[in-house]
């Protein structure tokens, strides 16, 4: 069984800091550079609440393009946050791993996809569902 999800291990020993400039880069008309003053960032210190609990996942699949993940990205992942109404969860259903919204009625659950193509996934009694993390961040690639 293939794993739609490619997990990464965060190596925060090794974490670097580089230029942050927090005054921002215009996207619209250029501007005269004259405040180049940046101070420095760590990316894994910024993404990650949790260092403990938090790791990655190489999404690979289309299910979740509606909620910006596409093919490819990188979520970062906390295992730490409650899975509630609303948040995007990896999850393990019956022994496969899949990433949806979470949607709570009544009396039933709901693994939600971000694409009008993919079905939602409702979990019953007969499912094994582990919720694995709740995403917080996605890293693209342009």
């Amino acid at each position: 069984m293939k794993s739609p999800l490619t997990f990464f291990k965060p190596d925060f020993e090794n974490s670097r800091s580089l230029p942050y400039f927090e005054g921002g880069i215009k996207a619209g008309f250029p501007s005269p550079a004259t405040d180049f003053e940046g101070t420095q960032i760590s990316l894994d210190k910024v993404l990650v609440k949790n260092f403990e609990a938090t790791f990655y996942a190489k999404a690979d699949g289309t299910s979740m393009i509606g909620a910006g993940i596409d093919d490819g990205d990188i979520m970062v992942i906390d295992r730490s946050l409650e899975p509630t109404d609303g948040k995007i969860a990896v999850c393990c259903i019956d022994g496969e791993f899949t990433v949806k919204r979470i949607k709570v009625e009544k009396d039933a659950l709901y693994l939600m996809p971000e694409n009008a193509a993919f079905q939602p996934i409702k979990v019953t009694e007969e499912n094994k569902l582990l919720v694995w993390g709740i995403v917080t961040y996605v890293i693209k690639s342009v």
